[in-house]
């Protein structure tokens, strides 16, 4: 059996349950591509899954290999795949209950996949796919952002919410975004109309009447997640991505939450965020590169909750 260099858990666990080993190199379905990973990266989901705090969601089979985002080149097709050919530089993310990124080689559905952007390389592109989709499933598909709103949204300067800034931006809305006192004119230069520094400002003290709040941050801390209801106009939304807001309360605040999971990645939808970055109305933020071997670290890293953009790790091994 051919194997492959891949970083896997045998448990729950802290950064040291991360192990480099080899592994059984996967084989494509029918339906699915074999991609040779050139680079992945860090989302918070990745160290969440390790710790174990999605096991209420996923059942997983261990050992597992983590990482959701993809950047790589094709090296295999499956008997029904059509539109993709070996040697093709695509981009993808895979579904977070199964194995992922963080190793040489990955299977996926043909439909999770796209081309990869022309004009990003192998380690922009892996900044891409969970962070875009993400912002685009709970922007554009769930709240459907239309010109003239105003959107508030948390943590804007984080990997999520970079990309959440400028498709706001694109669907023609105000934007307002929250972050440390370092982001501010970072997040005025991606596009965003109005910038808080969470640590000076309560936000609810001066934001009012939005229309959307996207929620990255939950009620962990400072409770973000309770505090937002007040800002929203009656009619708006709460869309969260990190924890499912109460029904109950939106009913009181005559508005509606809901719980954006962004499972299931559609390939169609990372051709058209694909289309708009090579258009220039959409860029990745990259804070670090590391190697898969330092994979402990870029997870201390991102732990840290504190990075702009994205960690990228580079596959090593060839």
């Amino acid at each position: 059996m051919a194997t492959m260099k891949a970083v896997r858990i045998h448990e729950y666990g802290g950064r040291e349950a991360l192990s480099l080993e080899e592994a059984p190199c996967p084989e494509p379905a029918k339906d699915e591509i074999l991609i040779r990973v050139e680079a992945t990266s860090v989302n918070p989901f990745d160290w969440a899954a390790r710790a174990g705090y999605v096991a209420g969601y996923y059942s997983y089979n261990f050992p597992l290999i983590l990482g959701l985002d993809v950047s790589g080149v094709v090296e295999g097709v499956g008997s029904e795949v059509q539109g993709f050919s070996i040697g093709d530089s695509v981009y993808a993310r895979s579904h977070p209950s199964k194995n992922g990124a963080y190793a040489e080689y990955i299977t996926l559905p043909a439909s999770a996949v796209a081309m990869k952007p022309r004009s990003l390389d192998f380690n922009q592109s892996a900044a891409v796919p969970h962070a875009a989709f993400s912002a685009w499933d709970a922007l554009v598909h769930v709240a459907n952002v239309a010109p003239g709103q105003t959107v508030l949204i948390h943590a804007a300067a984080g990997g999520v919410g970079t990309f959440a800034v400028q498709l706001a931006k694109s669907q023609g809305a105000r934007v307002i975004g929250t972050s440390s006192a370092q982001n501010l004119d970072f997040l005025l230069g991606l596009g965003a109309d109005e910038v808080i520094d969470y640590n000076a400002t309560r936000f609810e003290d001066v934001v009012h009447d939005v229309d959307v709040v996207l929620d990255l941050v939950g009620d962990m801390g400072d409770n973000t997640q309770t505090r937002s209801w007040k800002v929203l106009k009656p009619g708006g939304m709460l869309a969260s991505l990190v924890q499912p807001p109460s029904q109950e309360t939106a009913a009181e605040h005559h508005v509606k939450g809901i719980f954006v999971s962004a499972e299931a990645c559609d390939g169609q939808i990372l051709t058209q965020i694909g289309a708009m970055i090579d258009k220039g109305e959409l860029s990745p933020v990259v804070s670090t590169i590391l190697p898969l071997a330092e994979i402990r670290r870029a997870h201390e890293l991102s732990e840290g909750r504190h990075l702009r953009g994205k960690i990228v790790v580079e596959v090593d091994g060839r």
